[in-house]
């Protein structure tokens, strides 16, 4: 006796060998030994043999005509016999009944399963839209074919024009397009990105870059809605000639200074910082723009701004303009440069001029200023500034050992991105220069300053801290609404509070420091944000969050950079230096890359050779050709044995903020440093 019969939704058929009770042991044409439960079993026959009795009904049951089958079953239960017969004339033999359940088993949306051998036609409404699915899936597989056809051929399907990036970053992979997509990939053995700029749907790798960066945080363009300007402030007019110094790419002027020498020999300095905080209130539709964006957002060659266009022009301190500010003045006595006084004031401020570095880096120089060489705007101010600026640098350091910390180390270099046309040019310049190092202080000096003044008021404010708890929590930088010192600084507190047209959290600080000026020791109750005000809270952990994000796009489009720099000037061979294991840092320019293998003293300058690199993984094969010297200077080695230590604590600290550093450079606390505003 054979069997044909049901297991795991297949149908098999076998040889019965034996039976014990409601089971039977059976043998598979293949040979193989299965148990079979008699509820499984769907025929019992002895003729044909197994295998003939699978390969006529696997050949009646494509013969059968599946629409005249479903009409000849009517809308009642029915078991295969039955069917059989009706539809054969005479009861099935088992080869045809065989057939018959091959025939309704595959056909689903026709006939619906009741039960062993039983079956129902479907309604016909059921059937109906079955078909339609059915007819629309097969319409949608020859769009997905022709559209795999035209992606393989080098041409991007108009009807994916509308929507790379989405196909790119965060695709809907139930979509055609995605399948359609993800078959050309497979075919050519690409990924989806390169696909996209081999068919012309992204332009270069830059722009895939720029859209992913684009797609996640600003998924409804870069553009602002239409905000007019706010109302300015009747302010007095301070009686000053302030000026500013910043990279000639700068836009957003954020601070300026000036110098007075009073009659009784003192100096009195002004730090004066533009002052939104006076136009925009907390909670207006400037206000909602700026928290939504938290921060501009920089990249060589463009930027993104925080506030729109008009407004920043209506409060950044450009030359020759009269612009509210909130200025800190501080009195001097020069035989020690003690701070006799501090006064905060809003105000409005003359400005006289917008230094840049670019033009008087090689000018403003340690040598010039000892020996009064050199012609440049606003000499005599400067050279007071960098008087009091060394004093401030001496302080911070003193208390900064005073932390158990190492004093800072200027002799790093960095580096300025300038694109134009495409083309990339990057200057290196040394940190610790006179103008950096007189806007650095000065700027922490009022962030510190500001940050003193909200806590002695009562007045929350978002504070950058650093250090207390262990080695890892020292160097771990952390912002909090509430004052403590950062130690990487040298200073008891500080509030980011000097650049509120490109920052959030500098724009909320001036609200509250406006509060203080201007209320006293009522403060509290009127600032913008009361002690423990949740919202605070918030803003810190979404600025964090998006700071981040910006700083990480920064350095992913510096690195893209300085692979077009490698291609436009046909650079093959380099330079480089060994920060630890594996890890190099070319000279020339800020592209760190990984050579497996190499194991020499940190330090140790190398000659490499650059085999390849990708733009659009951002990834460079390299190979050591030489060993130059190990590095003998002790500051060098200092630095690259701070640098692993940052690098280890910043990857297992969340909340470790991008640009901040054990020995925070201080030059990234102001909107002077070249990374920032290049």
């Amino acid at each position: 006796m054979n069997l044909f019969f049901e297991e795991s939704g297949d149908f098999k058929v076998g040889a019965v060998l034996g039976q014990q009770g409601e089971a039977f042991q059976v043998e598979t044409p293949s040979g193989k030994r299965t148990k079979v439960r008699a509820r499984d079993v769907l025929l019992q026959f002895d003729a044909p043999s197994p295998t003939e009795l699978m390969e006529k009904a696997s050949a009646l049951s494509g013969e059968v005509d599946i629409s005249f089958l479903w009409e000849v079953a009517g809308g009642e239960e029915f078991g295969v016999t039955e069917l059989g017969t009706e539809y054969f004339g005479h009861p099935p033999r088992p080869e045809e009944a065989a057939g018959l359940l091959l025939a309704l088993a595959g056909s689903p949306i026709y006939f619906h399963k009741k039960g062993k051998g039983r079956y129902r036609a479907a309604p016909p409404e059921t059937l109906q839209a079955a078909l339609a699915g059915l007819e629309k899936k097969k319409q949608q597989a020859q769009i997905q074919a022709a559209q795999t056809e035209e992606l393989a051929s080098g041409r991007l399907p108009a009807a994916m024009a509308s929507m790379v990036s989405q196909l790119v970053f965060k695709p809907d992979k139930n979509s055609i397009e995605y399948k359609a997509m993800e078959a050309a990939c497979a075919q050519l053995q690409t990924t989806p990105a390169r696909l996209m700029l081999s068919v012309g749907a992204l332009p270069s790798p830059r722009a895939l870059h720029d859209q992913r960066f684009l797609f996640e945080h600003f998924p409804k363009g870069t553009g602002f809605p239409a905000l007019g300007l706010p109302a300015m402030p009747q302010l007095p007019q301070a009686d000053v000639r302030a000026f500013s110094i910043d990279d000639v790419t700068t836009t957003e002027i954020d601070d300026a200074f000036s110098v007075r020498v009073l009659d009784d020999g003192k100096v009195r300095v002004g730090i004066h910082i533009a002052a939104p905080g006076l136009g925009i209130a907390r909670d207006d539709a400037f206000d909602v723009v700026a928290r939504s964006r938290m921060s501009t957002v920089y990249m060589p060659g463009d930027k993104i701004t925080m506030l729109p266009d008009e407004l920043v022009a209506a409060f950044t301190l450009a030359e020759g303009g009269v612009r509210p500010a909130l200025s800190l003045y501080a009195t001097l006595d020069v035989s020690n440069w003690s701070v006799v006084a501090t006064e905060t004031i809003a105000e409005s401020v003359p400005i006289a001029a917008n230094l840049r570095h670019n033009d008087l880096d090689a000018i403003v120089t340690e040598d010039n200023l000892a020996t009064g060489a050199g012609d440049y705007p606003h000499k005599q101010e400067i050279a007071l500034l960098w008087q009091w600026a060394k004093v401030l640098e001496q302080a911070r350091m003193a208390k900064r050992e005073s932390f158990g910390l190492r004093p800072e180390q200027n002799n790093r270099v960095d580096f300025n991105f300038y694109v134009e046309n495409e083309v990339v040019t990057i200057t290196r310049r040394k940190r610790g220069a006179p103008l950096d190092k007189i806007v650095a202080e000065l700027m922490i000096f009022a962030n510190s300053r500001w940050g003193g003044l909200m806590h002695e008021h009562g007045v929350p404010g978002i504070y950058r801290t650093q250090g207390g708890g262990g080695w890892a929590s020292r160097m771990q930088v952390r912002m909090l609404t509430h004052a403590a010192p950062h130690q990487g600084l040298g200073v008891d507190q500080y509030a980011w509070s000097t650049s509120p047209l490109r920052r959030y959290t500098d724009l909320v600080n001036q609200w509250q420091i406006l509060a203080c000026v201007r209320h006293g020791v009522t403060a509290p109750l009127v600032a913008p944000f009361k002690p423990k005000d949740a919202d605070l809270f918030a803003i810190v952990s979404a600025f964090d969050s998006a700071y981040s994000a910006y700083a990480e796009f920064q350095s992913t489009m510096e690195r893209y950079w300085c692979l077009r720099w490698l291609d436009q000037q046909s650079v093959r061979h380099a330079d480089a230096v060994l920060l630890k294991d594996e890890i190099i840092r070319l000279t020339q320019i800020p592209l760190v890359i990984s050579i497996p293998g190499v194991r020499h003293p940190r330090g140790t300058q190398l000659k490499i050779e650059l085999i390849s690199w990708d733009e659009v993984d951002l990834s460079v094969q390299a190979r050591v050709l030489e060993v130059i010297t190990a590095a003998t200077d002790l500051d060098e080695a200092i630095e690259l044995e701070e640098a692993d230590i940052i690098d280890e604590t910043e990857m297992a600290a969340e909340q470790t903020s991008p640009t901040d550093t054990p020995e925070e450079n201080t030059t990234n606390e102001t909107n002077a440093t070249p990374k920032a505003e290049s």
